[in-house]
């Protein structure tokens, strides 16, 4: 209860302060990619429950000779790869925080395909709300293996405190500030998760 009044409070305040710097930004991206402003995709939060994700686009829409979309790090443009550097493309996900469906801190909502993928431990994920920043994010982002990012997700659920989530904003904004581990070699952020072989999937 002292988590989530405090993430109503934040999360009020932040949407008041962040709102001028959001302005901006949307304008910047309605300039050079037009719209949509905003980027939504479906996500599992806790329990696995889905809600609407919001964030500011980075992405353009190019495709290739076939039509097709192409790969997430071509389609990254220069305003995108500026706001995913400073994680300002988050700055929307405040409204999840005020409505319930994330946390400031809790392990990253990933996407709705990825549920059957997860070994039974793997998916202990989701016993929380999903966070903004959390503890895989301050420990390598998007720099780490999809293996190691799950175990630190779960060991978030077995230690989460008020004095850890303190420790993991702070070391969020250090990382912010620093740039550290925003994206994989040759791709947006990582690749995509296809699962654990050999091991027994949740479900």
């Amino acid at each position: 209860m002292l988590k989530r009044g405090l993430d109503i409070v934040a999360a009020c305040v932040g949407l008041v302060v962040f709102a001028p710097a959001i302005a901006v930004v949307a304008a910047l991206i309605c300039a050079t990619m037009g719209r949509p402003i905003l980027f939504t995709q479906t996500r599992p939060g806790k329990d696995g429950n889905t809600f609407t994700l919001y964030k500011l686009r980075t992405m353009s829409e190019a495709n290739g000779p076939a039509g097709e979309l192409l790969p997430d790090a071509e389609r990254l443009t220069a305003v995108g790869r500026f706001l995913r550097r400073y994680s300002l493309d988050e700055l929307p996900q405040l409204w999840n925080v005020l409505r319930g469906h994330m946390s400031f801190v809790g392990p990253r909502p990933l996407l709705v395909e990825y549920l059957p993928l997860y070994s039974t431990e793997q998916a202990r994920r989701h016993e929380v709300r999903p966070g903004i920043t959390g503890w895989a994010q301050v420990n390598g982002r998007n720099a780490q293996s999809w293996e190691e990012r799950l175990r630190l997700d779960v060991w978030y659920v077995d230690h989460c405190s008020f004095w850890l989530d303190l420790g993991i904003l702070w070391l969020t904004v250090l990382k912010v500030l620093r740039s550290d581990g925003v994206n994989r070699p040759g791709h947006a952020t990582m690749p995509r998760f296809t699962g654990n072989r050999g091991e027994p999937r949740n479900g």
